[in-house]
């Protein structure tokens, strides 16, 4: 009830119940202003100092991604001036990874430290040196109302995939690893190769404990997607429990045709992962693993490891495009392989198979310090009756050189690189240890 309040004299009864409604609205209206007012000051304050959490958080390892790898892709693709889609990302930061016992990591270590935080001996796999196991960034994501995806080109059940969902006490145990990715990894969506370890021999697989993970997932909700044309066909209208199984083994290089006519890119996974996975209200994380840049660079290939490094960039494209700006996106190598070089005098609008075996004056254009492609085999290789099947020296027609041989590149010890846009990002500058990447994602749950 309003307060009494002294009404102006000389009017009559009509007039003053006219001026006390007037009153009415007008105090109405004043309460209504400083209402949008504070709303307004609260937006402001939200939107300027209250933390805000990224919907989608995407986490893209390029196996391989050292500094050097980015120019001559560059050029590659469209020359020089092309810009690449990392190019457009706000922050960006050179990354030191070693392990813990190991100047230069492997596989496993490397995608240790970013999955869980935590600096451990090469070969193992996200537990340490008591065995225990550590709890990854994907556990962390679903703890706080995310869903989770996984993405790869290569197996899912490689060391950089495992380390987000398996802690195998042998790392070479990829039965266990393959059977604790169906018990605890509780993945919403994934999908890459090496589907003979989720099958039994009696199904052409590789199991030799007679279970078919594949049905045990379909028993569980999860649609079973075998070809591109399939995946493609799932809706994005409900939570999704996807499996996309694509291969046998490696999915196919991006310049094998024929074999990747039925199997989807690396882009086509990335886009329908975030599609399915962007309809949990609660947000979602997505690790994609471009593995494949790895295996072409370990064969001393240098048109696959260009062309998967490029195949890389389009789904960080695409993953910019269909995320949004306010998500957060990290591209991070893991290792640096096989001393991979361009060099000589390429013109500035080279690009594509210009650069590819020899150049302008009859010297290799890409070369490599280590692998099969070796002129002299030294230490190991040398060892009586371990030459069987090593060229004692490259055949001349082999155009891509490595100064010795090994059976494949080796890792070497360089800083790799990390580019971020997004969310937590702006933390990406100077030099850092590759354990940041988990301790951006985490912050940002």
């Amino acid at each position: 009830m309003d307060k009494p309040f002294p009404a102006p004299a000389g009017l009559t009864r009509h007039r003053l119940r006219l001026y006390i409604a007037l009153v009415k609205w007008r105090n109405r209206l004043l309460a209504l202003i400083c209402l949008f007012v504070f709303a307004g000051l609260g937006v402001v304050y939200f939107k300027h100092w209250v933390v805000q959490k990224p919907f989608g958080i995407i986490l893209f390892i390029g196996e391989g991604l050292a500094p050097g790898r980015l120019a001559m892709t560059r050029l590659y693709v469209g020359g020089a001036d092309r810009p690449l889609a990392f190019e457009s990302m706000n922050h960006v930061a050179l990354i030191k990874n070693h392990s813990k016992d190991f100047a230069a990591p492997d596989q496993a270590a490397a995608a240790t430290a970013m999955a869980t935080g935590t600096k451990v001996n090469n070969r193992a796999i996200s537990i340490d040196e008591n065995g225990k196991p550590l709890t990854s960034i994907v556990e962390l994501a679903r703890a706080h109302g995310r869903a989770t995806g996984l993405v790869t080109n290569a197996k899912l059940t490689d060391p950089t995939s495992a380390a987000f969902y398996s802690h195998p006490a042998d790392p070479n145990d990829a039965e266990r690893i393959a059977r604790e990715f169906v018990e605890n990894g509780k993945m919403d969506v994934t999908m890459g190769g090496g589907i003979k370890l989720f099958l039994p021999d009696a199904k052409g697989g590789e199991r030799q404990d007679g279970r078919d993970l594949l049905l045990e997932l379909r028993r569980n909700g999860f649609d079973i997607v075998r070809t591109r044309a399939e995946l493609e066909a799932i809706p994005a209208s409900h939570r999704p429990r996807l499996f996309g199984a694509f291969s046998n083994a490696d999915l196919a290089f991006a310049n094998q045709v024929e074999d990747r006519s039925e199997q989807p890119s690396l882009s086509d996974m990335v886009r329908r992962a975030i599609e399915l996975l962007q309809y949990n209200a609660g947000g979602y994380l997505l690790v994609v693993d471009a593995g494949l840049m790895r295996k072409a660079a370990h064969d001393n290939n240098g048109e696959r490891t260009l062309d998967e490094t490029a195949e890389l960039d389009r789904a960080v494209a695409i993953a910019q495009r269909y995320a949004g700006q306010k998500s957060t996106i990290i591209v991070c190598g893991d290792v640096a392989i096989g001393g991979l070089s361009l060099s000589g005098f390429p013109f500035r609008t080279d690009s594509g198979i210009a650069l590819l075996g020899l150049n302008s004056v009859g010297e290799p254009s890409i070369t490599w310090a280590t692998g099969p492609n070796g002129t002299h085999s030294y230490g190991a290789a040398r060892l009586p009756g371990t030459l069987e099947g090593a060229p004692p020296s490259r055949e001349p027609e082999r155009l891509e050189p490595a100064a010795f041989y090994t059976k494949m590149a080796l890792g070497t010890v360089d800083d790799v690189i990390a580019f971020g846009t997004g969310p937590g990002t702006d933390i990406l500058q100077g030099w850092m240890e590759n354990t940041i990447i988990f301790e951006i994602i985490r912050n940002e749950l």
